[in-house]
């Protein structure tokens, strides 16, 4: 974003406007097809279309709401303030919303307004988007990348844009508070310093707010807004002072090329694929009633390979997702081999 939207100003509103609503769109619809997918299922000893609503059980349905659901959202109102709104601009408005974010957690939260049963936007989810279209997973319906939680994150992606520009302006700080140009000696030492520095403070802030505010994913608190941005600027500063100052680009830097040139469509296969091969049902025994129990291709692959390796479970888990992850990019060499980027 820190790239792009530059030239969307000067492209004017009406190329702004076009770019972004097209993107978020698609990005919401990419996510909303992920969660449908493969739209049948498993009933007995048949195949059954998923419905939008369960006829049987209209509790149960096509969950709205997933994590490109939320980025597209995000995406969507954190342009906006990044197109309209001055850096310095940004900053107030971001710690402002932060604020409010948990004042209403508080203020309309009941018992620990923090917890599952208390949290306030949990209500709203249901009256916006259904019961029958909510996640499930906690045992009840609750969404973690749910409407009310999606205020936070939006803040999230300014700060990632706010990263950007400082990238930009090589660590100019003052670049960024009050418009300056950027001094260019020893630019991308004072970049890893500022970034340094930022992350520390953002991991603080953020630790110390959880005193009042706890750190906690599932409904994205502004603490946790705080800590995750100070380790990704922690994260990011590392990754600048070994690649660009140590100029340590290796074949261990270059494995990874290959993931951010496609991130997008790996993240998707990453959903199709486990999903689609999950149709497929491998006999597995049967129970204590005699029936037939059945695994899927991936979980054969864990039982029978990962597994007997030795060592702990988590020892066979972490295999798992290690081959997971080289299958995955093996996928995404392929296709930078082939100059095929798929972008949206």
């Amino acid at each position: 974003m820190a790239f792009v939207m530059p030239r969307l100003r000067e492209a004017g509103e009406g190329v702004f406007w076009g770019k972004v609503i097209k993107r978020s769109i698609l990005i919401f619809l990419i996510g909303l097809f992920l969660s449908w997918w493969p739209f049948v299922s498993w009933s007995g000893d048949s195949l059954v279309f998923r419905e939008w609503v369960n006829s049987e059980n209209p509790e149960s349905g096509v969950r709205i709401l997933g994590v490109l659901q939320r980025i597209a959202i995000a995406y969507f109102f954190a342009s906006i303030l990044v197109f309209y709104l001055k850096d310095r601009a940004l900053i107030l408005i971001s710690g402002l919303i932060l604020l409010v974010y948990w004042w209403l957690c508080w203020f309309f939260g009941k018992g620990d307004p923090y917890s599952l049963a208390g949290w306030f936007g949990t209500e709203i989810d249901k009256d916006v988007l259904g019961v029958a279209h909510m996640y499930k997973g906690e045992g009840v319906p609750f969404d973690p990348e749910g409407l009310v939680s999606t205020l936070p994150a939006v803040i999230q992606v300014v700060f990632g844009y706010l990263a950007g520009r400082l990238i930009r302006m090589e660590g100019d700080i003052k670049g960024i508070l009050w418009g300056k140009l950027p001094a260019t000696d020893n630019g991308q030492y004072r970049l890893v310093a500022v970034m340094m520095v930022l992350g520390f403070l953002g991991i603080v802030l953020g630790w110390t707010w959880s005193l009042g505010f706890p750190l906690n994913k599932k409904i994205w608190t502004s603490s946790y807004v705080l800590y995750t941005t100070g380790l990704g600027m922690l994260t990011i500063g590392g990754m600048i002072w070994f690649i660009e100052v140590c100029k340590a680009k290796n074949f261990v830097t270059r494995f990874f090329d290959v993931f951010g040139k496609n991130p997008l469509f790996i993240f998707v296969l990453s959903g199709l694929l486990p999903r689609l091969l999950g149709l497929i049902r491998i006999p597995n025994g049967v129970n204590a009633s005699g029936e037939q129990l059945y695994i899927t291709p991936f979980n054969w692959f864990y039982q029978n390979v990962c597994i007997p390796i030795g060592g702990p479970a988590e020892f066979g888990s972490f295999l798992y997702a290690l081959f997971f992850m080289v299958f995955m990019w093996g996928i995404v060499y392929w296709m930078d081999k082939k100059n095929i980027y798929i972008k949206v």
